[in-house]
């Protein structure tokens, strides 16, 4: 019993061996198609990413408002209030509306404290950061004339950022599509093998017929005609050296 399952582990690992040498030697005659379509969908993928997305930037002030929770919320919504943004497109001189640069514009407070943070987003790094620290000055000034509330301080200014923050979703569309490519091309090239009906290997041939081959037989036509050109060379050197020895 210990033989047989000796031989039949042996047998298995044969097997497998083989499968994976044919697995690779149906994508190395084939490689070039491979790579070509691979780089055909990176090169789409790329081309995607870059003609239609849009670059993104994102930068953010902070401000510190010194009001308990239940004035708090009324005070962050204050700050995307129209007269706030009637403020901000004035001064920077805009052209979208109000409401629209409203929706630029994302409020949040940090752990619950007095700490409140305004990011902004905008294809114009510039223009994000000038839309960030007009908001907060704009805001500041405008809350004491509106609820006369002058509790607000600015904490820390806007810096330009020009680092897209939709980059990282560009990479990754061009990963998914190099990824897809090389799955698509290996694929279409066992499709391509499948229907390749030549056979090319003993096994192959041993499989069809079910009987051992015993030896293979060359081209004899190529072999005769490799015969008849260096029968031609001989004769051509041996009428120079005829002609020489006269």
């Amino acid at each position: 019993m210990g033989n047989r399952k000796r031989e039949q582990y042996f047998l298995e690992e044969d097997v497998k061996d083989i499968n994976i040498r044919e697995f690779f030697a149906v994508i190395k005659k084939r490689f070039w198609i491979v790579l070509l379509l691979t780089l055909a969908a990176t090169a789409v993928g790329y081309l995607y990413s870059n003609l239609n997305t849009s670059p993104i930037y994102q930068t953010s002030t902070r401000i510190i408002i010194e009001a308990d929770n239940n004035y708090m919320s009324t005070l962050m919504v204050m700050i995307k209030d129209p007269i706030i943004m009637e403020k901000v497109k004035k001064e920077l001189n805009l052209s979208r509306s109000p409401e629209s640069i409203a929706n630029q514009i994302e409020v949040t407070r940090i752990d619950e404290s007095q700490v409140i943070k305004i990011d902004v987003t905008d294809g114009d790094a510039k223009k994000a950061m000038d839309i960030a620290n007009v908001t907060a000055k704009s805001f500041k000034s405008e809350v004491g004339n509106i609820l006369n509330f002058k509790d607000v301080q600015l904490l820390s200014e806007a810096k330009q950022n020009n680092v897209p923050i939709n980059e990282k979703n560009s990479k990754r569309i061009i990963l998914i599509a190099f990824i897809l490519g090389l799955i698509a091309s290996i694929g279409f090239v066992f499709l391509l093998d499948s229907l390749d009906e030549t056979m090319d290997k003993q096994s192959q041939v041993e499989d069809v017929l079910g009987v051992p081959v015993i030896g293979v037989i060359s081209n004899m036509k190529n072999k005769r005609l490799s015969a008849k050109k260096s029968s031609q060379m001989q004769m051509e050197l041996r009428g120079e050296r005829v002609g020489s020895n006269k």
